[in-house]
């Protein structure tokens, strides 16, 4: 609402009067926010203790001088800001009060701070006599505001890069799930080849074998003794030739199940079954091995883990004989605590790290799945000409060490 210019700038005449400008002067006095009024010419009439420190001035400096060029010259980026344009000045001008929070004042040390200010016509009658401007300094709502607004920033990248990495993970997953489904069929493809292939023709050149036998003896009975002794012998080297073709299919089978699920696990335990899987690996890829284990006393980890370890363990190997070209093996193991530690370490060609952080590193993802699935992690490190270093570390369930 308009102020009443009569109120502010006419002269007591009466003691009452006089009595109503001492309070008015006290709450200028005691207000925090800066109060000033100046005329049609943007002089200054008044401005009580507030605001003329808040700027850097004793009220009485500024007395009759132009507001607008003292503290409201440029705008925030140090650009002109001419009078023309300021709304304190067209607010009072038009007869229209104002209240901006978006711009700055600036003090007698040339600095600006922003402030909110509102700017209220003073009216004598309908005759427009100046205006009375409050401001206040808000640079630590301001502060404030840039603070909140960087946080929500900052959490707006965060939740940015943690949906990119849940769905670079989900597609991860899907593409490793896709692969191990791949991986699956290729190994039963695998399997029923070789039962076909070797098993297959094995029993049926034993069938073929007792077939043989079994006419051999219808017609023994009708033959002469000398016929009959020359058919044992012919005989006796048929069976003689079938005993192989037989230990040849038990070690088939032997080995089949084995690959399906090795027996030592279930025989002699996770600590036998990893030594054993690291000797047969040496020795088929014409290997050195420096074998450590320090499980002594350690009770067996329970099934489901115990093949997990015993799978990553194999994916460790696979990895070496696949990629590394290597001549020597250095398996270490051990159980400190209730944390189990197994690495493999190779003196091969090496790789690139993020060789191992690949798309289609689908053997390093999928023991980091079976290990993630436990509460564990691998750890590898390597380089071009320094070998590989792989290193399972999982916290065994208690129960499971001394």
């Amino acid at each position: 609402m308009p102020l009443d210019a009569r109120a502010l700038f006419s002269r007591p005449q009466t003691p009452a009067a006089e009595a109503w400008r001492n309070p008015l002067a006290l709450l200028l006095a005691s207000t925090g926010e800066g109060i000033y009024g100046v005329d049609l010419d943007g002089l200054c009439v008044f401005i009580n203790q507030a605001g003329a420190r808040m700027i850097g001035f004793e009220p009485a400096e500024l007395m009759g001088r132009n507001m607008h060029d003292l503290t409201h010259h440029a705008r925030a980026d140090g650009s002109s800001y001419p009078e023309a344009q300021c709304p304190i000045f067209n607010a009072f001008r038009q007869g229209l009060p104002c209240r901006i929070d978006s711009e700055v004042f600036w003090g007698r040390d040339g600095t600006a701070f922003p402030v909110e200010y509102s700017s209220h016509p003073i009216l004598d009658g309908t005759e427009v006599r100046g205006a009375v401007v409050t401001f206040v300094d808000i640079t630590e709502r301001k502060r404030a505001a840039d603070a909140l607004q960087r946080a929500k920033d900052e959490l707006e990248e965060r939740v940015s890069e943690r949906t990119l990495a849940l769905a670079t993970a989900l597609k991860q997953v899907r593409e490793l799930a896709a692969w191990s489904e791949t991986v699956r069929e290729d190994e039963r493809t695998r399997i029923a080849r070789e039962v076909h292939d070797e098993l297959g023709s094995l029993l049926v050149a034993l069938k073929m074998d007792v077939n043989w036998m079994d006419k051999r003896l219808a017609e023994q009975s009708q033959r002469s003794p000398e016929a009959a002794g020359d058919m044992r012998e012919r005989m006796r080297c048929k069976c003689q030739g079938m005993s192989p073709l037989i230990e040849t299919a038990v070690d088939n089978v032997g080995r089949i199940i084995t690959d399906l699920r090795p027996s030592i696990l279930d025989h002699q335990g996770l600590w036998a079954a990893l030594e054993w899987q690291a000797q047969e690996f040496v020795q088929s890829a014409e290997m050195t091995l420096d074998w450590c284990l320090d499980a002594d006393g350690v009770p067996e980890p329970p099934e489901p883990l115990a093949m997990a370890v015993f799978r990553i363990f194999q994916e460790m190997l696979s990895n070496v004989g696949r990629h590394a070209q290597a001549r020597h093996l250095a398996v270490s193991i051990g159980v400190q605590g209730r944390v189990l530690s197994l690495a493999v370490q190779d003196n091969g060609v090496g790789a690139p790290a993020q060789a191992f952080e690949a798309a289609d590193a689908y053997g390093v993802m999928g023991m980091r799945e079976r290990a993630r699935h436990f509460g564990g992690d691998v750890h590898i490190t390597s380089a071009p000409g320094r070998g590989t270093r792989m290193c399972l570390t999982l916290t065994l369930p208690d129960g499971a060490t001394t």
